[in-house]
């Protein structure tokens, strides 16, 4: 059996992983990988025509921990650009900055290895919905009506709220920043064009913890008028929303998230080990709950005396409806996480305090 005939049958199933890769590592090197390149190539063209950006797919596979793999799947990115024109600078800039470090030359049985594995977990990923064009294919243009200046403010007050050891000024900074996103939002409607439309984005959900993570970006959403939609598979969240309240959502989300963290260390240190995996998944669930309380307070609060603006909220809310429902027409709503610590529910909610949003 050729190398292309023992490849071709791990992308049909027919030919189980070890089988392969022992019959691939007693064939003649040169036709071994030429055979193998090409299959990757098929895969990552067929992925990359098919909705996964350059940083998604990287994350997808880099999240299982093989290092080769995630080289592989940054040099396709850099080579799926040459020949191809249009290209949207979002997906460039993506691939441009996968670029790995040089290292020491891995050994052929693990590049071997790497790949082989590789292409069978990249023949299981999906189409997914197109939301940059891919290289080689007509530009849209996306009107982006949001303010960078009023970003810029909000990444200065995150990044101090992530900075400080005082609790109290990490609560101020992040209440200031959700008050200036939920005030430009205000200015934004009052003034807002007859083209804007909601978008999709998909922001990455790491392990460990997924679900309570995806919890916590869930909460951030929903209280600046976004809707979520957790692909566990595959790593992510698609964030729906109008782009400026998809700009803060991300901020938020990734900010907090830091300051989770470091509280959580913070209150874990006299946590029996054995029960610090329940501590942790309980004080994450009630950071992510009390967070959403928080914020909607602080929404609700800013919006008081703007009730003209009340039915265009509305209006703008059932288009992002609309919007996540037409990519995914067919979800499923997943059982929240266990809380199977009191001591991490707790401290979640003290941290969660901290941060306050208000």
């Amino acid at each position: 059996m050729s190398a292309r005939e023992i490849i071709d049958g791990v992308r049909s199933g027919a030919l189980g992983y070890e089988d392969a890769l022992d019959a691939l590592t007693g064939a003649p090197a040169a036709e071994t990988d030429a055979a193998l390149s090409a299959a990757l190539s098929g895969e990552f063209e067929r992925l990359f025509g098919n909705g996964w950006q350059p940083a998604e797919l990287h994350r997808a596979v880099a999240r299982r921990g093989n290092p080769i793999q995630g080289r592989l799947v940054a040099d396709a990115a850099r080579d799926y650009l040459r020949g191809r024109d249009p290209v949207d600078e979002r997906w460039r800039d993506q691939a441009d900055a996968l670029r790995t470090p040089e290292g020491r030359k891995p050994d052929r049985i693990a590049v071997l290895d790497a790949s082989l594995d590789l292409l069978a977990e990249l023949r299981r990923m999906p189409r997914i919905e197109i939301l940059i064009p891919p290289p080689g294919t007509p530009l849209t243009t996306v009107p982006h009506h949001g303010d960078q200046r009023i970003l810029d403010r909000v990444r200065a007050l995150l990044a101090k709220a992530e900075s400080t050891e005082f609790p109290a000024e990490a609560e101020t900074y992040s209440a200031k920043a959700q008050e200036l996103i939920t005030r430009y939002r205000i200015e934004e409607v009052t003034v807002a064009a007859v083209d804007v439309v909601p978008f999709a984005r998909r922001i990455g959900v790491d392990h460990p913890y997924e679900s309570e993570k995806a919890g916590l970006l869930d909460a951030v959403a929903r209280a600046n008028t976004c809707r979520t939609v957790w692909s566990q598979d595959l790593g992510f969240s698609t964030v729906f929303g109008f782009d400026t309240d998809i700009d803060a959502v991300e901020l938020l989300y990734t900010s907090l998230l830091v300051q989770a963290n470091r509280a959580m260390v913070r209150d874990e240190k006299n946590v029996r080990k054995a029960r610090l995996k329940a501590f942790r998944r309980s004080f994450l669930v009630s950071y992510g709950i009390r967070i959403g309380e928080r914020m909607r307070q602080t929404v609700e609060r800013e919006l008081t005396g703007h009730d003209d603006l009340l039915p265009v909220l509305r209006n703008r809310e059932v288009k992002v409806h609309e919007a996540m429902d037409r990519a995914f027409p067919r979800t499923v709503r997943v059982r929240g996480s266990r809380v199977d610590s009191l001591e991490g529910w707790e401290s979640g909610r003290a941290a969660a305090d901290e941060a306050e949003l208000r």
